[in-house]
């Protein structure tokens, strides 16, 4: 009899899309080889052997007003992260530049803050205009919570994509923030796709989460139709209420991908933070469904080298998405 596994994989290949009850049976398998052998089929049939490499800059850190118990960032806790105002542009167009020229597809602003407004959203403006006209690197933002009108306006910059996490399911979101809505966070992304921006939206596992959380998560982000999905492993952080979390065990972050991708099929399952308390920086995702990465290092913690993250792709017969550019 053929397996569920084999089932849902023929129902995509079809065009038909997976359900919760269905995902769920995924979780539950015994044969976790073959869920893991199916997932990475679906990840080529749908995107190929191309992996999309991406690189952030956390660009405003700390004294954040919002309480999300993940983050380093919040003013609510008492952590060791540095705190700094947005930075100039010729900081970011270095990090740009060096991130181009090692082979690295996007590179993105990250700010701390509910969202960035008045004189900052001002300055953010001007860097990524200034950033357009000196590199060829596609542009992304994160800049927090903020409106239709700013949306449009980053897009006339020549940013692609807009990022925010939805960070978990609806039912978990209030256990780990209740200073803004899960709602505000699907209002910004509606009005960002509203604006023509792709989408990047995903989340954080291993926060205390159940597995049906991270189903529902992942068909959320079905349903909003998104781009790229940043999977992020909780680095738990002196200070924050998370700091005594214990971590996954590797085969549920792995089971978790694979399931993310055969919810989403056509998007691009993105290792994020948290990738270093992966064996080998997340070498066997790539071989349940992962196809994108962010490379270097994070907004508060360390991340792995990009030519080594490039010579690992490579290595497990994949490509990066562009060569190194010279100048």
């Amino acid at each position: 009899m053929e397996s569920i596994v084999l089932k849902l994989e023929k129902k995509i290949n079809e065009g038909g899309k997976v359900n919760f009850e269905e995902a769920l049976l995924l979780s539950k398998v015994k044969d976790i080889e073959e869920l893991f052998k199916a997932a990475d089929r679906i990840r080529n049939k749908f995107n190929g052997i191309k992996v999309d490499l991406c690189s952030i800059m956390n660009a405003k850190s700390g004294r954040c007003s919002e309480d999300c118990k993940y983050c380093a960032q919040s003013a609510h806790y008492h952590t060791s992260v540095e705190e700094y105002s947005l930075v100039d542009e010729k900081e970011a167009l270095k990090l740009a530049v060096e991130n181009e020229k090692e082979g690295v597809n996007r590179f993105s602003l990250v700010t701390s803050g509910r969202g960035l407004q008045g004189e900052d959203f001002k300055k953010a403006v001007g860097i990524y205009k200034f950033l357009k006209e000196n590199v060829k690197i596609k542009l992304c933002a994160s800049l927090g919570i903020i409106g239709y009108e700013e949306l449009v306006e980053l897009k006339k910059t020549g940013i692609s994509m807009y990022h925010h996490n939805l960070e978990s399911s609806r039912e978990y979101y209030e256990k780990i923030c209740t200073t803004h809505t899960y709602d505000e966070r699907i209002e910004t992304i509606n009005n960002a796709k509203k604006s023509g921006l792709k989408i990047c939206s995903g989340g954080i596992i291993g926060m205390g989460e159940s597995m049906e959380d991270r189903i529902k998560l992942a068909l959320e982000l079905q349903n909003l139709e998104i781009h790229s999905i940043p999977v992020n492993l909780l680095n738990p952080i002196k200070g924050t209420p998370l700091e005594n979390t214990h971590p996954l065990a590797q085969e549920e972050i792995l089971k978790t991908i694979a399931i993310f991708r055969f919810i989403n099929p056509k998007a691009y399952i993105r290792l994020a933070g948290g990738r270093n308390l992966l064996e080998g920086f997340g070498v066997n995702c790539f071989k349940v469904g992962a196809n994108a990465t962010i490379t270097g290092n994070y907004l508060t913690t360390s991340g792995n080298k990009i030519a080594e993250d490039i010579k690992m792709i490579e290595n497990l017969g994949l490509e990066v998405g562009i060569k190194k550019r010279t100048y």
